[in-house]
């Protein structure tokens, strides 16, 4: 089997593009047909009511993107057992429908994480699971039984849908952060692939580069000023899309590669990449527990709301946080390529950590302040 050519892949990413271009448009009036609007309030940004349903548009360039591809002779080996394909599109869709229904009449968070339960079960139930865990140190792996693999897969799914959620709080940030993460997945995925760590017939790489095209197509209308919304229904398929993207990759392959402790642990290149939003999710959670609030409870203490207020405007705090992942990206992928300096990964990921922490974070910040 043949791995599929650069140009296979950039008409795919092509068709999704120009799908999700076209689309967003209606989508957006659809949305004010509805009455599907994000009203401005305390705690969100935007000032003017804004449509949401940008989600339902993405899901069908991705959908389109697809079923391109599956006519394609250059992804034969990829349909040719389209079961993962199918699981990862129709988890996705079950987020997006969640999301949705959720931006148009609120559902209560145990009924949405019920809705991203089953859109997880639907990637392990169709083999976009993880099955494979391998450790940081040794040539060994752990595999997961069939008691453990489910339950695995349903936690990163619910880890990457949430993150992605959390993070969509500006105009065009949650799309040019998982447009740069998913990218750089599809690099990843590429380069694997073409020194046999995957087979041909992986998905991943031809679901990462459907996600970049989905994503750029929907920038323009997303960026400050945004004229339409992803809502939760866009940002939780997102996540879904990146979760089966990444355990179709790490969770599933126990062939070496250089890089193979920063790709394949848990796996830590969604950790890596996606650090932004990721560890957006964890502060938020650990915060709201001090208050004593739900980790649902919406508050203005995300990253970008802190780079709001050291004074950057809605585009800069969004190209910050965009430069943030794509700077990860780099890191990591570097000794994919090069198969050199994979030591020198942890210390940089470390250093940027705490260069992160040291002016986002809300003491340290406003001890800083008082001394000045």
């Amino acid at each position: 089997m043949l791995t599929p050519s650069t140009a296979a892949y950039a008409t795919v990413f092509a068709v999704a593009f120009g799908v999700t271009l076209v689309l967003t448009p209606v989508a957006g009036w659809l949305a004010r047909r509805l009455g599907a609007l994000a009203q401005p309030d305390e705690r969100r940004v935007h000032k003017v009511p804004t449509p949401y349903f940008g989600g339902l548009a993405m899901l069908l360039g991705f959908g389109v993107a697809l079923l391109v591809a599956s006519r394609m002779d250059a992804f034969g080996a990829v349909f040719s057992a389209p079961r993962a394909c199918i699981g990862v599109g129709l988890g996705a869709a079950i987020a997006c429908a969640v999301g949705t229904v959720d931006d148009v009449r609120p559902v209560s968070p145990p009924a949405k994480m019920s809705g991203l339960v089953l859109a997880g079960c639907a990637l392990y139930l169709f083999g976009a699971s993880m099955v494979i865990l391998p450790l940081p140190f040794g040539d060994s792996d752990v595999l997961l039984g069939p008691d453990m693999a489910p339950l695995v897969t349903v936690i990163w799914v619910l880890v990457m849908a949430n993150a992605t959620n959390f993070i969509d709080g500006l105009d065009g940030l949650a799309a040019g952060i998982v447009a740069i993460a998913a990218g750089a997945f599809f690099l990843y995925g590429y380069r694997v692939a073409g020194v046999d760590v995957i087979r041909p017939d992986n998905p991943s790489p031809l679901l990462a580069v459907i996600v970049v095209g989905i994503c750029i197509g929907f920038l323009p209308y997303n960026f400050h000023p945004a004229r339409i919304f992803m809502g939760d229904g866009g940002a939780l398929m997102l996540g879904v899309l990146m979760a089966g993207s990444t355990m179709l990759v790490g969770g599933q392959s126990p062939n070496q590669f250089s890089g193979r402790v920063f790709f394949f642990y848990l796996p830590l290149i969604p950790i890596v990449i996606m650090g932004v939003p990721i560890l957006d999710t964890l502060w938020a959670i650990i915060r709201r527990a001090r208050k004593g609030t739900s980790p649902a409870h919406a508050d203005k203490d995300h990253l970008h709301h802190r780079l709001m207020r050291l004074g950057h405007g809605q585009r800069r705090t969004v190209l910050i946080l965009w430069a943030w992942t794509g700077l990860l990206s780099a890191f990591v992928l570097f000794p994919v390529y090069t198969r050199k300096l994979d030591a020198f990964v942890p210390i940089g990921l470390a250093a940027l950590g705490l260069i992160l922490y040291i002016y986002l974070h809300p003491g340290v910040r406003r001890t800083r302040d008082v001394e000045g």
